[in-house]
This record gives C-alpha cells, sequence and structure tokens, in this order.
C-alpha cells in the first residue's frame, strides 16, 4: 500500500484517528552493520554480537537513529497526503523518545494519529503527526515522536 491522497477539505476527518501498519519490518544485523558504517557509530552494542550477548539486552540492538532514519518507510503505508501535493518535505520532529531498544531480528512498524493542521500559507500545509514505532510482541514501543510534515501544493 502506498501513502493515501486525501482530499484538502477531509484531512480533519483523520484527526484523532490512529492508523497502523499491518506491515512488518525486521532488522537485521546486516542493516544495523551497514547503519554502524553510515554513522561511524561502532559502539559494540550495535555491532558485536559476542560482546551484546554478556548485557542485559543479550543481543545487539539497533541504534535509536537507526529506528528514526526508518520513519519513512515505515510511515508509507499509512501516510497521508492532501491531494495535488507537488511536493512533500520533512519539516522535522518533536519530543523524540527511545523508550525501547530494538534487538537484533525483531520486527517493528508504524503507528500514526494525526494531531494537527496547519495553513502557513495557501499553497501550504503542514502536519504534525504522533508516530509510535512498536516493536513485534513487546508493550513498550522503540520510538514516540511528533513528525512535522510539509506540504507545497499545486496552485
Amino acid at each position: 500500500m502506498n501513502a493515501q491522497a486525501v482530499p484538502r477539505e477531509r484531512l480533519a476527518d483523520y484527526l484523532g484517528r490512529p492508523r497502523v501498519s499491518g506491515e512488518w519490518f525486521q532488522v537485521t544485523q546486516g542493516r544495523i552493520d551497514l547503519f554502524a558504517e553510515a554513522t561511524l557509530d561502532r559502539q559494540f552494542i550495535h555491532v558485536d554480537p559476542q560482546r551484546a550477548s554478556e548485557t542485559p539486552f543479550g543481543s545487539t540492538i539497533a541504534h535509536g537513529f537507526l529506528t528514526l532514519s526508518l520513519l519513512p518507510s515505515l510511515m508509507e503505508p499509512i501516510q497521508i497526503i492532501p491531494e495535488n501535493t507537488a511536493l512533500s518535505i520533512n519539516y522535522g520532529l518533536n519530543r523524540v523518545r527511545f523508550p525501547s531498544p530494538v534487538p537484533v531480528d525483531s520486527r517493528i512498524r508504524a503507528a500514526a494519529t494525526l494531531l494537527k493542521i496547519a495553513e502557513p500559507a495557501p499553497d501550504r500545509l503542514t502536519l504534525t503527526t504522533e508516530v509510535i514505532v512498536e516493536i513485534e510482541n513487546q508493550e513498550r514501543p522503540a520510538l514516540a515522536a511528533e513528525s512535522l510534515a510539509m506540504f507545497l501544493l499545486e496552485t
């Protein structure tokens, strides 16, 4: 499923309505290693399975920022965008938290709730969405944040 285009006048229908992706994404050691190399964050808890097995986590864990960087992909199946969008821009994040680590080979998915719609200009909308990244079979989420997306509309 891809992002859903919604008529501008119907966006308010989505306020406060949680949307959950049915798709799970597995976080493998290969992906963790690639992220470690890309960011130069090679802390053993992420890249050394033997040493990590001796920690309270029992295995390697994904970087919190890896989980954060997966948001565009995780959100795609449940993303709503205004119809007639010419360009969408990641405008930022509020209150990013990592309540629980993501153990290697865990599966994660996104849940989102539209919180706010703003119109800073006639050809722009900004949507603020609460995003939770769930870990399969765990109560505590991996990530909780408010994501801000700006949409430049065709005129």
